[in-house]
């Protein structure tokens, strides 16, 4: 069964359908092709073209195709409705999907996440700081980062933010150049941005990172999944670990060679100071633990996060669904 949400996203199948690129490759001799969606200029895009340019997936026995789509609506439908095999996106709507009866399940991608970021002379200095400014909040009102920070302040500072702010939702480029023409005190934005904020004279005041830490995670949990159903990765066991490998070995490569990105500046827009930045914060993102410690504290945040976000963010499952990380990972 699938939620009446799930329900309209798949009556608009035509349209995501028509997203995908109807170019068709021919896959290299014994090797599966694997067909994955993400946003046209997200992160993910990276390590793809790192994989690709380093032919990683053939030497895996895959073929991967990756094809770009304009929102994250359209790579979830068209992964619902068997259109592409693979996504990029985050263990709440797994969790959701998967107590709604789709047997979607992810794979840990990255552990990168938001953090609210001031001007570096800004007398902003802790979070109780944050009452009665006005802070720009990229990602909308159920953002698992803005609520982790809502739930943190609340317990240890007695803060509601939402209600002690003047808060302002947009677009991340948006709310990035509000706050660098001195608009706005303070925004949380997606790590990416961040990256570049702090290569533009912007410091972290706390990261979501350390918001959920801070509310009993042992460690840094992945904010972003390789996300697929278990009836496909049942039925083609070998393409989802070779692209495992694949991903693997291009995150190896990003962790330990500057030149890559080098190599990559051109698609990733950017040069010196904010390349790098950005570069070491998405080597800060690479999962390296265990994936059932990863899931285990998932799982703990996913109470406190259904406690703030409630049925809006969660449906009616009170805990986190059973299978949402791969129980087949290799350890």
């Amino acid at each position: 069964m699938i939620s009446r949400r799930g329900t309209l996203r798949l009556a608009a199948l035509a349209t995501a359908a028509a997203l995908v690129p109807k170019t068709s490759f021919a896959a290299a001799p014994s090797t599966t092709r694997v067909r994955i969606g993400v946003l046209k200029f997200g992160t993910v895009s990276w390590a793809l073209d790192t994989l690709k340019h380093h032919k990683f997936d053939i030497a895996n026995g895959i073929d991967l195709e990756v094809f770009d789509f304009a929102g994250e609506d359209a790579t979830n439908v068209a992964l619902l409705a068997g259109a592409i095999d693979m996504i990029v996106s985050d263990w709440l709507w797994v969790s959701r999907q998967r107590s709604e009866g789709v047997d979607l399940t992810l794979v840990p991608y990255s552990t990168a996440v938001g953090a609210i970021m001031v001007k570096e002379g800004a007398p902003i200095r802790t979070i109780t700081d944050l009452g009665g400014k006005k802070l720009g909040v990229a990602g909308g009102p159920l953002d698992k980062s803005w609520l982790l920070i809502q739930a943190l302040a609340r317990r240890d500072h007695g803060l509601d933010l939402p209600a002690t702010s003047d808060v302002v939702f947009g677009a991340p480029p948006l709310i990035s150049e509000k706050a660098m023409q001195g608009e706005l005190d303070a925004v949380l934005n997606f790590w990416h941005f961040c990256a570049r904020l702090e290569a533009n004279g912007f410091r972290r005041l706390i990261g979501a990172d350390a918001a959920a830490q801070a509310l009993g995670a042992s460690g840094a949990v992945s904010a972003l999944g390789y996300v697929f159903h278990d009836k496909w990765a049942n039925e083609h066991p070998d393409a989802i670990r070779g692209f495992i490998k694949a991903s693997a070995q291009s995150k190896d490569l990003l962790a330990r060679s500057d030149d890559e990105w080098l190599r990559l500046a051109p698609v990733i827009r950017a040069q010196g100071e904010e390349l790098a930045k950005l570069r070491d914060r998405f080597r800060e993102g690479i999962p390296r633990r265990p994936v059932a410690e990863d899931a285990a504290d998932a799982g703990k945040l996913y109470r406190v996060l259904a406690e703030i976000g409630g049925e809006k963010l969660v449906g009616r499952a009170p805990e986190m669904a059973p299978g949402t990380f791969w129980q087949e990972l290799p350890q």
